[in-house]
């Protein structure tokens, strides 16, 4: 997970722009190219470089304890059925002065070390490099291909070509008389996902091992079949040096690498990777999770929110989430009329201006036209000693300038309590969607175990309701607000 990250401005088509702002993450996230993230039995585990790995009980906090054995680099996983499929490189990869690699699956019923099913079967060998060949037997990433259940495994570094072969969902082996293909070259630490007709080949540029000085970036080709060809934005062969830029070093954290995707529904996805240096602990490599977004048919990194003041949008229409208090005027009229008059600069509504007849007790909320009014504007702030889920920490949302919080009610309504005081209640999971848009959700719901989002009901009319990924009722937007003076 991102131990500690700045990001300066949003997705360009997300309407949202971010404040410079550090957010730890809870833990020790230290791993080395990191497996795509697999869920088992309500916690977390991702392998790394190495042997082990790491476990998290909520996709916020992580901690050593992952248990693959083998040793060995940069292995992957994947679920099948009601089976874990694990896969690594045994060597290669210049490890140990050499380019002879071999890449080895094996299976678990259970990725937890604790429970009585847990055993790794024997590994079986699937690839294998000579060195003296045009590739690396290293860096394995998996597809099970989504349209007809078969399986795929790309592997290989810069030393010579990635490569694909077919491997038996079954069994884990290599299908029998399977000859590997050429996908690319100029990159390693490759994986392989589908998304809406087309096949995406996602490759790791540049140099590791480096610590700050490392230049890994991830970039990414597309092609409408699984064996390629694999073409970048602008029609370069990912076989030629071609690939699309999809995440690069940002702030103090280098080397992005190893990219993994979870499809978690409802229109939420998650890329893992790791950076090779935060520079911020002494260089270590750490694992990160952000939103994976699509754009055009192109994966696009998305955005955390971060601490700031923001004003909450509605996708519906536009409408800014408001307390529902009433309507304070600006001192002054029209002044055009009276072009006599000198101009002097009117000043901004600010909270000192109207608190005094907001009620001290509970105020609801409501949707309106955005006023730059101090009952428009929030301050969302991380609250990482409160847990998190999958890539981020819960929020606490409240009025900008006060304590007063936005809160779930056992109605499912929402509504602001005078205070936080960090009860489930108020506290909330913010989720980019893949589009770019928000999706807002309370951790808990008072004598409830129903999982609920803020939607709109109408154009003015916020409440709780069940998430409908397709409909802009359940999609929200942050604008951030410079502070008003």
């Amino acid at each position: 997970m991102i131990t500690k990250i700045k990001w300066i401005s949003a997705v360009a088509f997300a309407s949202v722009c971010f404040i410079e702002t550090a957010v730890a993450q809870i833990g020790e996230p230290f791993i080395h190219d990191p497996s795509t993230i697999m869920e088992c039995e309500g916690k977390y585990y991702t392998f790394g470089t190495g042997g082990g790995g790491l476990i998290s009980e909520d996709g916020w906090t992580w901690h050593g304890g992952g248990v693959r054995p083998g040793r060995g680099a940069a292995p992957d996983a994947v679920k099948i059925g009601d089976r874990y499929l694990v896969v690594y490189g045994g060597t290669g990869g210049g490890l140990g002065g050499g380019h002879n690699g071999v890449i080895y699956t094996m299976w678990n019923k259970t990725l937890d070390p604790q429970s009585p099913d847990f055993k790794y079967t024997e590994p079986i060998i699937v690839a294998s490099s000579d060195g003296m060949e045009d590739n690396d037997a290293i860096d394995p990433g998996l597809l099970l291909d989504p349209t007809d259940g078969r399986l795929w495994m790309s592997y290989g570094t810069y030393f010579g070509f990635i490569r694909l072969v077919e491997l038996d969902p079954k069994t884990g082996k290599r299908v029998e008389g399977n000859q590997p293909i050429d996908i690319a070259i100029d990159c390693e630490a490759t994986d392989l996902m589908y998304n809406d007709g087309w096949y995406y080949l996602l490759g790791t540029h540049g140099t590791c091992c480096d610590g700050p000085n490392s230049t890994y970036n991830i970039v990414v080709g597309r092609s409408r079949k699984v064996t390629g060809p694999y073409l970048d934005n602008v029609g370069r062969d990912m076989l030629e040096g071609g690939g699309r830029l999809v995440v690069t070093s940002e702030g103090r954290l280098i080397g992005p690498g190893h990219f993994g995707r979870m499809i978690l529904g409802d229109g939420v996805e998650k890329m893992s990777y790791h950076y090779e240096a935060d520079m911020d602990l002494g260089g270590r490599s750490v694992l990160a999770i952000r939103p994976l977004l699509w754009k055009n048919g192109w994966p696009v990194v998305g955005q955390n929110i971060q601490t700031g003041n923001y004003e909450i949008e509605s996708e519906r229409r536009g409408y800014a989430l408001e307390l529902a208090v009433d309507f304070v005027r600006i001192p002054g009229g029209m002044r055009w009329f009276n072009r006599d008059e000198p101009m002097k600069p009117i000043a901004s509504q600010t909270l000192a201006d109207v608190i005094d007849t907001w009620s001290k007790g509970d105020i609801g909320v409501r949707l309106g036209d955005y006023m730059v009014r101090p009952h428009q504007r929030w301050t969302i702030t991380a609250v990482p000693e409160a847990g998190g889920y999958l890539g981020a920490p819960y929020y606490k949302i409240v009025i900008e300038g006060t304590e007063r919080a936005l809160a779930a009610t056992a109605e499912a309504e929402v509504i602001t309590v005078p205070a936080f005081t960090g009860a489930p209640e108020q506290l909330w999971q913010i989720d980019q969607l893949t589009d770019g848009t928000y999706r807002i959700m309370p951790k808990a719901i008072p004598g409830s175990t129903e999982r609920l989002a803020l939607i709109s009901i109408g154009d003015s009319t916020p409440t709780l309701g069940k998430f409908d990924k397709d409909s802009d009722n359940s999609k929200w937007n942050f604008k951030s607000n410079p502070v008003v003076k």
